[in-house]
Formats: C-alpha cells, sequence, structure tokens
C-alpha cells in the first residue's frame, strides 16, 4: 500500500504516520520525490487499514500496488531512483556509466595495467572478480581477499570505484570492506539468504538477471534487497538461456525498456556475457545504449590470452576505447552523455 503525502507536509506529520505504521505492525519505507513524499507500508493485508491512514491529514491519497513487487515498482515511485558512487559518480541520470575490467583478477600488473586503461578510454568503474562461481569445480575460483586488496590498490591507483562479486552472506562484510559496488551473479539472483544479506548493508548492488529468470521474479529479487532498507540497486541483463547456440546466451535487450516501465531502478546491460563472442560485444554495446541502458559492463584484459576465466570475450584495451567511442555517438544521439 502506498501513502501519497500532501505537498508541504511537516516532518512531525511524516513522523506521526511513520509511528502509526510500526504501531499496527507493518514496516515504512520512504521515499522523497522532486515534489512529494511517498510512504510504502510492507506486509501482505496493509490495505486493511486503508482507512486508518486516509484518517491523516496529511495524506492526499492510499492506493494498493497491483504488482507482486512493491518497492521497485513505478507505482512507488514514480521517478527514475539516481544515486551517487563514490565521490561524484552519478547512477541512473543523464550520464551512461562504463564498467571495465577483468573477468577475475590474476596478477597485480596486469589489473593496474587494465585499470589505468579503462579509465584512459573513459570508463567510470573498474570491475574483477574475486570470487568466482564456475561450473567445474576445478577451474579456477578466484583470489578470494587477495584479489579484493589488488582492486583496492587499483582504486587508489586510478580514482575508480571498484564492483566485485559476492557469492555467500559469509562473505559480505569482508567484500564491503573494499569494495564500492556488491554484485550478485546470475547464479545466485534468487540466493534469497544472500540477497537478504546485502539488503542489510548500505553499499550499492548491481543485482544480474538469472540466466532462466523472468523479469517479474527478477524484480522479486531486487525487492528482497530493498525491503531490507538497501535503496541503491541497479539491474543488470546479462543474457538468458534460449535454444540458441551461436553465442553464449541471447541478450534480452527488450528487458530494458520493460524494466523502465515497470521499476524505477536503473539498469545495467553486460553484453560481454550476454553474446560471449568477442566480435559481437561492440554491436550489442551500441545497441543497449540506444534502447536506454543507464550503464554498460564490458571485460577488459591487456592480455586476453592469459585471461584465467572468460578470455574468449576479453576486449584488448584497445577494443574497449573504440567501443567506447561508438557508444559515445550513440548516447549523444539520444540526448544522454558517457
Amino acid at each position: 500500500m502506498i501513502l501519497t503525502l500532501k505537498t508541504g507536509v511537516s516532518k512531525k506529520d511524516v513522523q506521526k504516520i511513520i509511528s502509526k505504521i510500526k504501531e499496527i505492525g507493518y514496516k515504512p519505507s520512504v521515499s522523497a520525490g522532486a515534489e512529494r513524499i511517498v510512504i510504502g507500508v510492507i506486509g501482505e493485508k496493509a490495505i486493511l487499514h486503508k482507512d486508518t491512514f486516509e484518517a491523516f491529514d496529511a495524506v492526499e491519497m492510499v492506493t494498493a500496488i497491483s504488482k507482486p513487487y512493491k518497492l521497485v515498482s513505478r507505482e512507488f515511485k514514480k521517478e527514475n531512483s539516481v544515486f551517487t558512487i563514490g565521490k561524484n559518480l552519478k547512477v541512473g541520470g543523464k550520464q551512461i556509466v562504463i564498467i571495465g575490467g577483468p573477468c577475475s583478477v590474476d596478477t597485480r600488473e596486469n589489473l593496474l595495467l587494465n585499470a589505468r586503461e579503462v579509465k584512459k578510454a573513459g570508463g567510470t568503474i573498474l570491475r574483477g572478480g574475486a570470487f568466482k562461481p564456475r561450473s567445474s569445480p576445478y577451474a579456477f575460483q578466484g583470489l578470494g581477499e587477495k584479489a579484493l586488496q589488488m582492486l583496492a590498490e587499483a582504486r587508489k591507483a586510478t580514482g575508480l570505484p571498484i564492483i566485485t562479486e559476492v557469492m555467500d552472506p559469509r562473505q559480505v562484510q569482508m567484500v564491503c570492506r573494499y569494495a564500492d559496488i556488491l554484485q550478485i551473479g546470475a547464479r545466485n539472483a534468487q540466493n534469497f539468504d544472500l540477497l537478504k544479506e546485502v539488503g542489510m548493508t548500505k553499499k550499492p548492488v548491481v543485482l544480474k538477471r538469472g540466466m532462466s529468470t523472468t523479469i517479474e521474479e527478477w524484480l522479486m529479487a531486487a525487492e528482497y534487497i530493498i525491503s531490507r532498507d538497501n535503496h541503491q540497486v541497479i539491474l543488470c541483463e546479462r543474457g538468458i538461456r534460449t535454444f540458441e547456440t551461436a553465442t553464449r546466451n541471447t541478450l534480452d535487450l527488450s528487458a530494458v525498456p520493460v524494466v523502465k516501465h515497470l521499476s524505477h531502478l536503473p539498469i545495467f546491460v553486460d553484453p560481454s556475457h550476454g553474446v560471449g563472442v568477442r566480435d559481437y560485444i561492440g554491436p550489442m554495446a551500441r545497441a543497449a545504449v540506444a534502447a536506454g541502458a543507464d550503464g554498460i559492463m564490458l571485460e577488459t584484459h591487456p592480455h586476453p590470452a592469459e585471461a584465467l576465466s572468460d578470455a574468449h570475450q576479453a576486449l584488448l584495451p584497445s577494443q574497449f576505447g573504440h567501443i567506447v567511442k561508438e557508444m559515445r555517438a550513440v548516447a549523444e544521439a539520444i540526448g544522454r552523455t558517457i
């Protein structure tokens, strides 16, 4: 249930409503828009108390949310969510953020070179895997905390915020000590204990779409995070599993406008995992910008043949720079910036 408050209500009136929500056993979630304050009343039977909240002078309207996901819906918040990462990087606004870096952190030298090249080409966030979910238990699983330390060093050297994947609720606190942004990978998109754990942090979270996850299921996964009071959630389309074998996955770019219609959350696109073929990444990155993505995530490595994971889809720094230039031209054509 959504309570839309009248324009110009006092903090005292807002607090009275919040106190009443808690008194009857529900959870309030406050969203302050440009003109009005909206309060979500979280609970399966909250709508039964509609009359109670309509009686408050400060409440202009009480609305039931029809979608199974509540806090991530456009019904709850009409404006796009925009928040800051690092010192001044806005996500969800006019600027499209560019994320580059290796699938897995391997050596200090490679990571520092990669980070400098990403920044030089116009990248705004550095990615790198410290913990890697792999189909085979014998494949490289990541360097763990050692990789996190290398990422922190690369951030210090370049000023780029860092994003890295967290796979287990037990890892969350450690990863939070190093990373600016937490990533939930496709295989953990419906790991509800992990979603609840990152929801209790104050870190922005990039939630990748599961390989067989519907858009509604994906938004419900985001709801788990936001319902724990972490509203800094970014969705990331990374391809879904279909019958097609010409590409690693089928990159569902239609998800971008669909998500923007249904939700106020920013959405990124990961063409690297979406197609898994180096030659196809550029065209899909340009298409993702045209579709309205708020960020593009690309895998880069100074020596792709030596990469310990996803070598076949890692871009050379020169290729990364070329694709960023192409995306910039598309962004300008639709009134955005990179």
